[in-house]
């Protein structure tokens, strides 16, 4: 595991790798949902074989990257992902992207097929939401910080069996200790942002993942998304919510090695 701090002059975005370290490996690169960082990975990471390369970073105004001031513009994020790939030398890879992530997939795939092979799009759209819904969202944290709406976030974020578990402790912290700012400007940067029409030409294999309890971008949501780039696959995760990684990494990472040895991007036997 190697830490890397990405210096774009106006920001400095961390990233991390994991696994094979030379940059001619099977690349996956994971970008986060807002609210969260790159840790929300580590318990799929360990359901993962060997022989590849991970690579993973926080968003602007999240985990350790820098925290500008909001507003946020989807091209900044788009363009944080890209510098991110070109320091560490990413080329043809599976770029996974979760939630904001997932937006940040569909635009970096508009811009550079060089860096992206194939890409995951789990509970995520080419829309997420209105900006009205955008708009009220900032309006409540800037009147009573994230505490104010970390209850309805766990229920957008969790099924109900993980948070009666207590599960969603570790979670519902790392949300709190999210910048304020680098949120809200993350919320303007989704509330902005419409892909319908750029990800509707793009043609790259693309497996779209949905939870079944996700109240953020339910399946249905997911599935249209996925409906508009030919030959996506669709696959909906039962009794979990918007983060399935954490709720069961196990599937979900099995999901993804389906995924990585349908595009050649791992041949290694069962």
């Amino acid at each position: 595991m190697t830490d890397h701090m990405i210096d774009r002059g106006d920001v400095t975005i961390r990233a991390r790798t994991d696994g094979v370290e030379h940059a001619q490996a099977p690349t996956l690169v994971f970008a986060n949902s807002l609210g969260t960082d790159l840790t929300i990975w580590d318990g799929v990471l360990r359901h993962l074989p060997g022989g590849l390369r991970i690579v993973r970073f926080d968003n602007r105004g999240h985990g350790r990257s820098s925290v500008p001031p909001a507003p946020y513009s989807m091209g900044a994020l788009i363009g944080d992902a890209e510098a991110v790939c070109d320091a560490l030398d990413v080329r043809d890879a599976v770029f996974v992207g979760l939630s904001i992530g997932g937006q940040i997939a569909q635009g970096l795939a508009v811009k550079r097929l060089d860096i992206i092979r194939a890409m995951v799009l789990s509970n995520t759209a080419a829309r997420i939401g209105t900006k009205e819904l955008w708009d009220s969202r900032i309006a409540d944290i800037r009147a009573g910080g994230l505490a104010s709406i970390a209850d309805s976030v766990m229920e957008r974020w969790f099924s109900r069996n993980f948070r009666a578990s207590g599960a969603d402790a570790p979670w519902r912290e790392l949300l709190l200790a999210t910048p304020e700012e680098g949120y809200i400007g993350c919320c303007a940067a989704i509330s902005g942002s419409d892909f319908f029409t750029p990800t509707s030409g793009l043609r790259l294999p693309t497996l779209a993942i949905a939870g079944s309890e996700d109240a953020s971008t339910p399946p249905d949501l997911v599935r249209e998304t996925a409906e508009l780039i030919p030959g996506s696959r669709f696959e909906l995760m039962r009794r979990v919510g918007h983060l399935p990684g954490i709720e069961a990494p196990e599937a979900y990472a099995a999901l993804l090695v389906s995924f990585l040895r349908e595009t050649g991007h791992l041949t290694e036997p069962d």
